[in-house]
């Protein structure tokens, strides 16, 4: 307790002035806090919490790129089933075609007609091949394709997924991928010519189209597996991230209820506290009444 006699120091002043300045500061601190939705906005604020929601952040942002990651590489995929759908197309037409080949009815013209139509058929299947890419990078080539995505944040094997595209060609080079290994025999098949003149040479084709159907079938099947695994891991790497985001908002975002109360109540300590201050400095004056 200060002596109101003495009024060289007026202690009670001080230590109104003094409250009043530490009502402001954590004022001005729950004022920041809803303003910036953040309950740490500077290190000091709790040097704990701002260490572990700074990593936190690095693993949800790491986390949110690999989500992209796993997106793109869906994509990609997407084309190279997309380019595989079409073949699927071209060789159900030629199975139709050569069916119709092993007929006996048809003369040598419909023949004719049937073996340039294959031809054009197997050389667009050459032009789709040649023309699947993504980002610039061949997808289907003469040599297994083997791609690495990042689908997680860290270096772990997990979060890293390898998808491998076998090498597929519109020729009969089995080491190739050649759709049309089943082709044995040259007087059938001559470097994208077909030869269709009778109906045992129309059923040997027949039976290769078919084996090429097959094959084709289990490639898209294959990418189709590579998808649906990515798509568990999209969802499950999405539950994460939504798991690392609440633990991180319970650490560093501001709770505004909690705020706004504790505002109000500073406010009011404001208001006392300059009363209390106004009040400390006038009370001296009542030493001028001895001087009467």
């Amino acid at each position: 307790m200060s002596d109101l006699s003495r009024i060289n120091t007026n202690l009670q002043a001080l230590q109104a002035y003094t409250y009043l300045q530490r009502t402001n500061s954590e004022l001005g601190l729950r004022q920041l806090r809803l303003a910036t939705g953040s309950r740490i906005n500077r290190a000091e604020d709790d040097s704990a919490g701002y260490s572990i929601a700074a990593k936190l952040k690095a693993k949800i942002r790491g986390q949110e790129q690999a989500l992209a990651n796993i997106g793109d590489a869906k994509s990609l995929l997407t084309v190279a089933e997309g380019s595989l759908n079409s073949i699927m197309d071209i060789l159900q037409t030629m199975k139709e075609k050569v069916v119709q080949a092993a007929n006996d009815t048809l003369g040598s013209e419909e023949r004719d007609a049937i073996e340039n139509q294959l031809a054009q058929l197997t050389a667009e299947i050459g032009d789709i091949l040649d023309a699947t890419k993504f980002n610039g990078r061949a997808l289907f080539a003469t040599a297994d394709v083997t791609l690495n995505f990042q689908v997680g944040d860290s270096t772990d094997a997990q979060d890293n997924f390898s998808v491998t595209i076998d090498a597929i060609s519109n020729g009969t080079a089995s080491a190739q991928g050649g759709l049309f290994a089943g082709l044995t025999s040259a007087s059938v098949w001559n470097s994208g010519n077909w030869s269709l003149d009778t109906v045992a040479q129309a059923t040997h084709a027949l039976q290769a189209i078919e084996t090429a159907i097959q094959d084709l079938a289990t490639r898209l099947g294959r990418i189709g597996d590579y998808q649906k695994r990515l798509s568990f891991k999209m969802d499950n790497l999405a539950t994460a991230k939504n798991n690392y985001e609440a633990a991180r908002s319970r650490i560093a975002d501001a709770d505004f209820a909690y705020e706004q109360m504790q505002l109000a109540k500073l406010q009011i300590l404001q208001q006392t506290g300059v009363a209390a201050l106004a009040q400390a400095n006038a009370a001296p004056q009542a030493i001028l009444q001895l001087f009467g």
